[in-house]
């Protein structure tokens, strides 16, 4: 097993996607339309893969990963709770399930290849 040298700054950067993730789903208007129906669930997929798959590369032991699925969703689930109490943003349970996807694949896609690249990243930052 190997410990990440530099494990302080990917957590920083990993609670900055997760801010991020807050403010541009609670801002009036995050990202211009695309004109595709849906299109916006793209994105959730993709930015909760990102931020569990980010965190999971942190965190090799199986019961935080399996945690921060927990975690990740249910931030999702409450994020659509909060844009539902706005007057500007509306509840979706289809963005739920698009964040809660984009986890899954991650925690799955984690578990093979994409187990260990900040482990490699860190190796090549070393070497130089």
């Amino acid at each position: 097993m190997h410990e990440l040298k530099f494990k302080k700054y990917w957590l920083g950067i990993g609670w900055f996607l997760i801010a991020l993730i807050w403010y541009l789903s609670l801002t009036p208007a995050p990202m211009p339309d695309m004109g595709m129906d849906n299109s916006d669930k793209l994105g959730h997929f993709l930015a909760y893969g990102v931020l569990m798959g980010w965190f999971a590369q942190i965190y090799f032991n199986l019961r935080i990963r399996m945690a921060l699925v927990v975690t990740f969703i249910v931030m999702g689930i409450i994020i659509e709770y909060v844009q539902g109490m706005t007057d500007y943003r509306s509840f979706q349970y289809a963005d739920m399930l698009a964040d809660s996807l984009g986890v899954l694949l991650a925690f799955i896609l984690a578990h093979g290849p994409l187990s260990r690249v900040l482990v490699r990243v860190e190796k090549q930052l070393i070497k130089q």
